[in-house]
């Protein structure tokens, strides 16, 4: 046959394979005829039968010979009907019928396949579930079509539950048709070759596709030889499909593994094979479960050459990637682009070379195995007459999951004692054990639950006693202990009944095969004969041994380790949470944890949640009205560029701490985004005239970015700098400084805030090499705040109301998260339906949220009662997460609800109606309230625009003080935002996003603060000073005061305030380093109250709070209990004048001894000072234009209170890989240091940090001799530059002018 016909002909067969799953089938016939009627009688075997008229031959559909169909003698699951198609067929459909004119039928079944009437294959959907619905009725004939054919020559079919009142019975058809195959049997030293000649398909499309079968878990199945000295190679190995690629003629590497797939393929049943090339990406699909990877340029570039299957036969100048491990067993169907390679071979095609003893039908060597479903599993064999002479041998071969299981136990006779060899931590244990006490135990082998076939031989002999693990690749102990064993003796294989033995440990879940007495093969189907020994719980002719991580449902690279009945995930490395992990652990953006009340810090964001997108470490920036996030990139510092004449332009590239994906998604969540371009010049021009060619320009924007020829502070597109806006640049001819080319310094910066064109990737400068030319740029990092998904909301007034959205696609995991608010007590958040699967959210109660759902297994409800009201009408939020493995609840911070699925169940979420929010579409038990943030799967839906055209919802939904205002501390009030809130700190004597930052200064002795109180000041100009500020005519009959203190000083006056009248309030620290209080009212008498408290001047924080009312005093120090006092005056401070921290200046009206400690000053530190409503300290430090005069050194610092002042303070990087699980997500990450940043300036951090880390240590020496408190504020040290070059800080301001935003360089 001409080549060109074959490659048409294995076209046509590959579509054909595809189309039905096998070759030699048309793909226009329908594969669905009736298989069993036509059979004759010797194609039925059965278990039992109940009589001669109940046997398995009358099992066919719509017959009534007999006793109208098939029923065993018991009615048990151990009973099986057998058909014997006669040859490999297709089949597609199977039909069940009860036995006619009975009450016995069957309710549920399995399905089992075999080519060989041996080594059974159980039939599983695509849920993995074993069980197939039966019948409700003797009569009705029910079809289940197969989700994919099978190819088999017998069907056996078990029966799971029949009627409760009859017994089994059934009738049975089958539905398929003729299937053909080509097949080449290798025995592991013998291989074909095949040459292409010609390329039947277009060069940029390459596809083989095999099927093969084997019991050897390790063997090459074919190598490729390429053009340019490339080859793949797929091996199998340990019972999984590897791909790997190699190249050059003389490596001797294993080459680089590119995919591995496929799990359990050594157990000899046929498994489809598919590695197509689609230009520079391959494809391996192995059976259901397909990879992708992408190949070298060159790979995909060059042609198969030479295809060796079933071993290395090429040049012999590469190594193989498995040496002397050439594939043992069978190859069907063939195809190389269409064209059959065995069929070739057996045509003796000059194209094709047979090497070795190659056979083209399939050799089906027999190998009867065991599986141990569960505890009550157990085998028990006989012992022989041969053992009295002293010699025992027990030989098997076991695969498994489970760390721990009994493989075997019997008794010693005469002088007792018992044997277990048993599994324990994945290893093989030997005990010995007599009257309760262990007299020998051995160990051999490790990690042999791993899923492979291990071999053990148990040998005792008078004098010795062995354990051997996997022969020579395994390992052996020895003891010198006989086992006496006669032929009464019983021998138990993997679990014990219920009389007859005692295990002490787990029992076995696995498979065994090859046992062996004393050598000689046990016939297993004896066995199940019951014909020899007895056995319980075991499916004998078949291992059901299943692989439940592969593939895996472990989601974002977490690991799966499994059992013989489950899998776990290991999420610790991940950054994702969940049976599965498929939920963040973090929050999606910086404003999602600033209204979790955290403060500025490195914190992981996910910005898709459980979608592909990885978290990522950014820094969070916690302003008083933003919540700043800011990515850094590798050179944020102003760069100078020098002079070059040899090129033309200077190029500089820009590589982001996150990645491509993150940065897009950061740009699109965020409300507004912006980022710093500076240029400084001299005699360097920017962008030139509008009409000619720009000197330089930026590339912006996704992936590589785009050409940008404008200028930060200038819009998109004008070929602008800032000053072109603002029309006031140098020269008026140009929209650039830069553009006039002047002798001087000048420079053009700016905030670029269009999202489209961020971030900058690089930057382009072209007039950088003319004699004299000199310039320097900034691009500084991104900063972005705002989350559009965060607060989008929508508010339902109607019961009936609800909004509507495409289906939820979530079928093996789903996940969904929300917030809420409402004053009703019930009310469904979301519905989801299908034809019989839904999902449902609900407010059941005031204080109960159910999750409910069903994915065929029956409805199932997760509920989470709150211990509060949760119709309080503030922000609640709810996360309900659905995988394969449970269903999860969580509401607010109570405790989570979890309810498992079942360990073999429907999988599959099926869902087909349109999803509702805010109601059903019943339109009943609607929801009353608020929704936000309504997200899944990671993506959030659109709430807000979807509301603007839906009757009975409006979009937004305000008021969100009563749930957050509990953030703002130390008095700050919670003011109302239409996107969320901020803290008014105006009344409070701390600053910061929540009012949580001490406001704090070291004070020396020459340092006065001074606050008026005589004349009254508008609260514009003090925001610490409200509408209560005391005036000169106002009598205080009570006060407040509260501070903190740190001080080596004693006596030191703390506060001081005075009056017109010449009354005054002092606070002060006495010779014996104890608080006292002074009063002096219009008696003119003072009033001394002191604490008993002692030690306060030692150098560490304390805290004191003061209140009094008429002539009450309490005050508090640190945690000590309150003191309580009483004055003899209950009057008041009348006109106020003055309130002083530190030294008075003017002590002339003071008593003798009060002017000696006002003129001492005070030295060390005070925070947080507030007096009724006043904040002096605050308002010298942060507001000196009101009504505070200060003299003398005032810096502002820390105390040293649990909050310090910089967040980067003994800070330590971690990775996402090294995050402790205990570890809350909601916490910064402090000190995440970027390792990406340029050489040079990391160099100069180091030399700052050792230089002030020498200064530091060396004032902490001083002052510990002087024993005096001194705290010196750091300030940034600017590297020297030119007088000509002014390297200064004007490219920060604009980050100053943005609203105290910082810059922190990771």
């Amino acid at each position: 046959m001409p080549l060109g016909s074959h490659g048409l002909a294995g076209i046509t067969a590959l579509l054909g394979s595809l189309l039905l799953g096998c070759r030699g089938t048309g793909g226009e016939e329908a594969c669905d005829s009736p298989l069993v009627s036509s059979l004759p009688p010797s194609s039925f075997r059965s278990s039992s039968q109940l009589s001669s008229s109940h046997g398995p031959v009358f099992a066919k559909v719509n017959r009534r010979e007999g006793a109208g169909g098939w029923s065993p003698l018991v009615s048990d699951r151990d009973q099986w009907l057998e058909v014997d198609l006669g040859r490999r067929t297709q089949i597609t459909a199977v039909a069940t019928q009860g036995r006619y004119g009975s009450s016995d039928w069957l309710t549920a079944y399995l399905l089992m396949f075999s080519d060989t009437g041996h080594n059974w294959r159980q039939h599983r959907q695509e849920d993995s579930l074993g069980a197939f619905p039966g019948n409700s009725n003797a009569d009705s004939v029910v079809q289940y079509k197969l989700e994919q054919p099978v190819v088999a020559r017998y069907l056996c079919l078990t029966p799971l539950r029949w009627n409760p009142a009859g017994r089994i019975g059934l009738r049975l058809e089958i539905y398929g048709c003729r299937y053909t195959s080509d097949v080449a049997n290798f025995d592991g030293g013998s291989s074909l070759i095949y040459r292409p000649s010609a390329r039947p398909l277009p060069p940029h499309t390459e596809v083989i596709a095999l099927q093969f079968k084997t019991l050897r878990n390790s063997g090459t199945l074919l190598h490729a030889e390429r053009q340019r000295d490339h080859s793949l190679t797929l091996v199998l190995e340990k019972g999984q499909l590897l791909l790997y690629h190699q190249q050059g003629v003389s490596s001797s590497s294993d080459g680089q593994l590119l995919l591995s797939l496929g799990s359990l393929l050594d157990d000899q049943h046929w498994h489809r094979v598919r590695l197509e090339r689609l230009n520079e990406h391959l494809n391996l699909t192995v059976d259901r479960d397909t990879r992708q990877v992408h190949v070298p340029a060159e790979l995909s570039r060059s042609d198969i050459h030479q295809l060796s299957l079933g071993a290395v036969q090429g040049h012999g100048l590469q190594k193989p990637v498995l040496s002397n491990r050439n594939f043992h067993g069978c190859l069907e169907n063939l195809l190389f682009n269409g064209v059959n390679v065995i069929d070739l071979a057996k045509q003796n095609n000059p194209q094709v070379t047979v090497m070795g003893n190659v056979t083209f039908s399939c050799a089906e060597p027999v190998s009867v195995a065991v599986t141990f479903t569960d505890s009550q599993s157990f085998l028990q064999l006989p012992g022989l007459t041969s053992w009295s002479s002293g010699v025992v041998a027990v030989a098997l071969q076991f695969r498994t999951w489970n760390k721990a299981g009994l493989l075997l136990t019997f008794d010693l006779s005469p002088q007792g004692g018992t044997v277990w060899l048993y599994l324990s931590e994945a290893r093989l244990r030997l005990q010995i054990s007599k009257v309760g006490r262990t007299t020998l135990e051995l160990t051999a082998g490790s990690g042999l639950n791993d899923g492979q076939w291990h071999s053990v031989e148990l040998d005792s002999r008078p004098d010795h006693l062995s354990i051997t693990v996997d022969k020579d690749e395994g390992a052996t102990a020895h003891a010198s202990i006989p086992l006496p064993l006669t032929a009464d003796s019983q021998l138990f294989f993997g679990g014990c009944p219920a009389r007859g033995c005692r295990n002490p440990f787990k029992a076995f879940q696995g498979c065994m095969r090859l046992v062996s007495l004393d050598h000689q093969p046990v016939d297993l189907i004896r066995v199940q004969q019951r014909s020899l020994g007895n056995y319980s719980h075991l499916q004998i002719d078949m291992c059901g041994i299943i692989d439940r991580c592969s593939p895996s449902h472990c989601e974002h690279g977490g690991r799966c380790s499994q059992s013989w009945s489950t899998f776990h995930c290991n999420c610790s490395s991940s950054g994702y949470r969940g049976a599965t992990c498929h939920s963040s652990k973090y929050e999606q953006s910086c404003e999602a944890y600033k209204h979790k009340g955290n403060t500025s810090g490195h914190y992981y964001i996910d910005v898709d949640g459980s979608g592909p997108i990885r978290p990522q470490l950014v820094y969070c920036n916690m302003t008083d009205d933003r919540a700043w996030m800011v990515i850094q990139h590798n050179n944020t510092e102003l760069t100078r560029v020098r002079p070059a004449p040899e090129r033309n332009q200077h190029v500089a590239h820009f590589d982001y701490a996150s990645e491509e994906e993150q940065l897009n998604a950061v740009i699109s969540q965020s409300e507004h985004c912006e980022q710093e371009l500076a240029y400084r010049c001299r005699k360097s021009r920017l962008l030139n005239t509008p009409e000619g060619a720009p000197f330089s320009w930026w590339l912006g924007g996704p992936g590589p970015g785009r050409v940008q020829t404008y200028w930060g502070g200038a819009l998109p597109g004008s070929r602008q700098c800032a000053c072109g806006v603002q029309d006031n640049c140098l020269d008026s001819n140009h929209y650039c400084n830069c553009d006039s080319d002047a002798e001087q310094w000048t420079n053009d910066s700016g905030l670029l805030t269009h999202k489209e064109t961020l971030p900058v990737r690089s930057v382009v400068l072209g007039d950088v090499h003319r004699p004299g030319s000199e310039a320097a740029y900034r691009v500084g990092p991104l900063h972005c705040h705002g989350d559009k998904n965060f607060w989008n909301a929508a508010f339902f007034d109607k019961e009936t109301s609800y909004l509507h959205f495409p289906t939820f696609q979530g079928e093996l995991s789903a996940d969904i998260s929300f917030l809420f608010k409402t004053t009703s007590s019930s009310g469904v958040f979301l519905e989801n339906l299908g034809i019989k699967d839904f999902i449902r959210i609900e407010l059941r109660t005031s204080s109960e949220v159910v999750f409910s759902l069903d994915v065929g297994n029956g409805p199932l409800e997760v509920r989470v009662e709150a211990s509060v009201p949760l119709n309080d009408d503030r922000w609640h939020a709810v996360h309900a997460e659905r995988n394969v493995k449970e269903a999860t609840l969580r509401v607010d911070d109570f405790p989570a609800a979890t309810q498992e699925a079942p360990a073999d169940g429907h999988i599959h979420l099926q869902l087909n109606s349109q999803l509702f929010i805010g109601g059903t579409a019943s339109r009943q038990k609607g929801f009353l309230g608020c929704l936000r943030s309504l997200q899944l799967n990671g993506a959030t839906l659109d709430l807000e625009e979807r509301a603007k055209i839906t009757p009975g919802v409006r979009p937004g939904c305000p008021g969100h003080c009563s749930s957050y205002g509990r953030l703002c501390q130390n008095q700050g009030r919670c003011v109302e935002q239409a996107e969320g809130f901020t803290c008014d700190c105006g009344l409070s004597a701390y600053s910061g996003a929540f009012c949580h930052q001490e406001v704090s200064a070291s004070f020396k002795s020459t340092t006065s603060v001074a606050y008026a109180l005589s004349e009254p000041y508008e609260a514009s100009r003090n925001s610490s000073a409200g509408p209560s500020s005391i005036h000169a005519d106002v009598a205080v009959r009570g006060e407040h005061v509260s501070l903190g203190f740190r001080t080596s000083q004693s006596p030191a006056l703390l506060l001081y305030v005075h009056s017109l009248h010449r009354e005054y309030l002092a606070l002060l620290i006495n010779s014996h380093d104890e608080l006292e209080l002074r009063y002096k009212l219009h008696s003119g008498d003072v009033e001394v109250v002191g604490s008993r408290v002692e030690n306060l001047a030692d150098g560490n924080l304390h805290t004191v709070t003061i209140r009094r009312l008429a002539d009450a005093v309490s005050m508090r120090i640190d945690q000590n209990e309150k003191e309580d006092f009483n004055l003899t005056s209950d009057v008041g401070l009348n006109s106020m004048k003055w309130l002083i921290l530190g030294r008075v200046q003017d002590s002339d009206a003071l008593d003798a001894d009060m002017a000696a400690l006002a003129s001492l000053g005070f030295t060390g530190c005070l925070s947080a000072v507030q007096f009724n409503s006043i904040s002096p300290l605050k308002a010298a430090l942060l507001r000196p234009d009101g009504p505070v005069t200060v003299s003398g050194p005032l810096v502002q610092s820390s105390c040293g209170s649990s909050a310090p002042a910089d967040p980067f303070a003994a800070e330590t990087t971690h990775s996402i890989s090294e995050q402790p699980s205990p570890v809350d997500p909601g916490q910064p990450l402090v000190n995440a240091i970027r390792s990406d940043s340029a050489l040079i300036g990391g160099v100069i951090a180091i030399v700052i940090f050792v230089t002030v880390s020498a200064l530091a240590v060396m004032a902490r020496f001083i002052c510990s001799r002087k024993e005096t408190y001194r705290n010196q504020e750091v300030k940034a040290v600017q590297p020297e530059e030119g007088h000509e070059f002014p390297f200064g800080s004007e490219a920060d301001s604009q980050s100053a002018a943005r609203g105290n935003q910082k810059e922190f360089f990771i």
